[in-house]
């Protein structure tokens, strides 16, 4: 059975007891350290695979190609092995998911993340100590690995330990940490790219210090009340839920995750029951959301930014520098997007973002169209331009659809269905990821500056897609969104109609609708 959630949303949450105390605060941190370590490997990969002397050990002909002079500005790093080097993360995260589902369902959110911790810091060593491209992209494998049983285990974990009313809070949490693991690694790439010829070797090293600070925290921190009622062990998840919460009071919300849990016993197939009519939207959302967050390009430009800067012709020094900038931008405004989420909420959010990044990527797919031909260099003041038009590009992502694509599918699935369903969004993201860093640099050199075009267009879509079939969710507890969102929406209350509900229970009882 895949693993549970509580919900987020209660009928009156203010009534649970419960307060931020400092060992649920210690919890969040220590466990969010997963996302500094995703963070920072998202980060380091796009700094390494400028290197020189990365290049020159792993990748000749690119190094070569690299320092020709005459040779296409855009076509520098095209080449399949590089793009695998930072894309078998995300395919190895892809399989991953779903034995770490399964695996904190059976062992534990706790037990998840140390396995996490364990996979990623074996590969941290295979890619430090790299002779040559297998042990590279071996060690590259188990970084995913670890990467997938983390983004499992934690954002539940952090879920599962907040008190209702600091929830958003705590699992926006897990996200600014990989914004600021991102920025992490991008100063850490700065500075490393001179200590020749081993660099590279201390970029990739350092991503095991988050590992190894989740894994000596795991050791000391509680598993969930929810994990531990879920695997029949109720006495010791009553036990810490009184010391989370910081309260003997906790009788109502502890009934409610015993009740939660035996509700989800009873479902012997989320998954069949997530192909339900009824299911469709929130599936159509969850899975789409993903997909379009690739598709705005960000990953394209948080893995390649030092690349895409030396494309613009920056040197090195200055490419890792402007990365850095960006990342800094990514970092301020994740923040911002925790103060306004609940406040103007989702949907305005993410149509400003699509308006503010279809502007920066039309803006700067056509002064690379102008400026940059396959063998000159941008002017100074261009480049910088180029640098503040991909500041408000990500600046408009990280308030937006960076944490939003997550939120939103975590709140919109009805209980029977959100466990299978969020594993659905967190394959996608995984699959499409995975798409975009085999791809990107290859659609660099084939379509030049208008790859900002083509991202351009699928954010309309996204656009679009917003205005006329995302709901707004701002306020509503997860148990009303059936009466209060989806059969009140004009066009997903069709798949939510009595007959069409008739009709499902019938197809799972096996009665025939005629």
């Amino acid at each position: 059975m895949p693993s549970f959630v509580v919900p987020n949303g209660n009928d009156n949450p203010q009534e649970f007891e419960g307060k931020m105390t400092f060992y649920v605060i210690l919890c969040a941190v220590i466990a969010a350290m997963g996302g500094l370590m995703f963070g920072y490997d998202i980060g380091i990969s796009g700094g390494v695979t400028s290197m020189d002397d990365f290049l020159e050990k792993f990748f000749p002909v690119v190094y070569i190609r690299k320092h020709q002079v005459k040779e296409n500005n855009y076509c520098k790093y095209d080449n399949q092995g590089l793009q695998l080097f930072t894309s078998s993360l995300y395919l190895a995260a892809l399989v991953s998911s779903f034995f770490a589902s399964k695996t904190c369902s059976r062992f534990g959110r706790k037990r998840t993340m140390q396995a996490a911790s364990v996979f990623f810091l074996a590969g941290v060593v295979l890619n430090a100590a790299a002779q040559d491209l297998a042990m590279l992209i071996i060690g590259r494998i188990l970084l995913g690995v670890g990467v997938g049983f983390g983004n499992q285990a934690i954002p539940l974990f952090l879920s599962e330990i907040a008190p209702v009313k600091y929830r958003g809070g705590l699992n926006i949490l897990f996200q600014l940490l990989v914004t600021i693991g991102i920025l992490i690694a991008n100063i850490v790439n700065y500075y490393t790219t001179n200590f020749h010829p081993s660099g590279w070797r201390l970029s990739l090293g350092f991503a095991g210090v988050p590992a190894i600070i989740l894994f000596v925290g795991s050791l000391i921190i509680t598993e969930t009340p929810t994990s531990l009622v879920e695997r029949q062990r109720p006495d010791e998840g009553l036990k810490m839920l009184k010391k989370i919460r910081g309260s003997e009071n906790v009788d109502r919300e502890f009934d409610e995750i015993v009740n939660a849990c035996e509700a989800a016993r009873r479902i012997t197939s989320p998954f069949r029951n997530l192909m339900k009519r009824s299911s469709r939207p929130q599936l159509v959302i969850a899975i789409l959301m993903q997909v379009f967050q690739q598709f705005t390009g960000i990953n394209a430009i948080m893995f390649y930014a030092p690349v895409l800067f030396q494309t613009m012709g920056f040197k090195n020094d200055g490419s890792l520098l402007s990365a850095v900038i960006t990342g800094s931008v990514n970092v301020l405004s994740t923040v911002v997007s925790v103060f306004l989420v609940d406040r103007v909420g989702r949907k305005a959010l993410l149509l400003q973002a699509c308006v503010q990044m279809l502007a920066s990527q039309i803006a700067i797919g056509i002064i690379l169209q102008l400026f940059l031909k396959t063998s000159n260099n941008l002017s100074p003041h261009l480049a910088i331009v180029v640098v503040i038009l991909v500041c408000l590009y990500v600046a408009s992502f990280a308030w937006s659809w960076g944490p939003l694509g997550w939120l939103i599918p975590s709140e919109t699935f009805p209980l029977e269905t959100r466990t299978a369903g969020f594993f659905f969004a967190v394959s996608s993201n995984m699959l499409f990821t995975f798409l975009i860093a085999q791809a990107f640099l290859s659609m660099m050199c084939h379509m030049r500056a208008g790859i900002f075009f083509f991202f351009a267009a699928w954010i309309v879509i996204m656009g679009l897609f917003t205005v006329f079939l995302i709901p707004e969710t701002k306020n509503v507890p997860i148990d009303e969104m059936m009466e209060r969102v989806w059969k009140k929406h004009w066009y997903w209350k069709n798949y939510m109609d009595a007959d069409a509900e008739q009709k499902d229970n019938n197809i799972e009882n096996g009665v025939s609708s005629s």
